[in-house]
Order: structure tokens, then sequence, then C-alpha cells
């Protein structure tokens, strides 16, 4: 394939390839799928109990790291699985790493929505 070297073309390619990835993301991988419901209850939430500018700023910035390192976990995955597809105890500890990676990603998240939800549940 001839790479595009003019900036406009070669970005709007880029951004093809994104979108396209995206989109597989979110229609094929079910991790991703509880991630991005999980982001549209919380978005939803912020809406009903309109959160502050700098609480949408953390909440969005949460929902967006999860499912970025969610998304480079499942690459790193598909990448593992390709490269050796049977069992074997390095590819095991690369996926651990990656998982790994999705829970620190998650308990931030979590810890994000208890510090503005928290304080708005408790004085219902």
């Amino acid at each position: 394939m001839k790479q595009d070297h003019t900036f406009v073309t070669g970005r709007l390619k880029s951004l093809k390839f994104a979108l396209v990835g995206a989109y597989k993301l979110l229609t094929t991988e079910h991790s991703i799928m509880v991630q991005f419901f999980l982001g549209i209850l919380v978005t939803i939430a912020g809406f009903y109990f309109e959160i502050s500018k700098t609480e949408w700023m953390f909440q969005t910035f949460a929902i967006g790291l999860v499912i970025s390192v969610e998304g480079l976990n499942t690459a790193a995955e598909k990448i593992a699985d390709f490269i050796h597809p049977e069992f074997h105890e390095k590819i095991g500890l690369i996926k651990d790493i990656a998982a790994g990676a999705v829970f620190f990603a998650a308990i931030t998240a979590l810890i994000i929505g208890a510090i503005i939800y928290l304080p708005i549940i408790q004085a219902l």
C-alpha cells in the first residue's frame, strides 16, 4: 500500500482507522460494552444531579481512562493470542499485567465516582 504523505489526507485516514477501531471495540468486545454502558449511566447521573464543571472533567476523564485502557488490554490480548494461540505461561503473564492495568483504571474511576456522588447521595 502506498503511504500518504500529505498532512490533511493522512490525518483523515488515521481518523477513519480510529473510528473503525472504536466501532469494532464497541460492537465486538463485551468488556468494552459494559464499560461504555456504565459510562452512559454515570453521564446520565451527572446531568440528573447537575454536577459541577470540575466534576464533569474528572468524570469524563475517568470514563475515557477506563475505556481506553480496556481497549489497550483487548489489543494486547488479541496480539498475544495471535502470536501464541495455545496456553503459554509468559503469554498468561502478559495478559494478567494488561488486565491489572484495567483494574487500576477502574479503581481510579470508582474513587472519582465516589468522591463526586457519595456526598450527593448522602444529602438526599
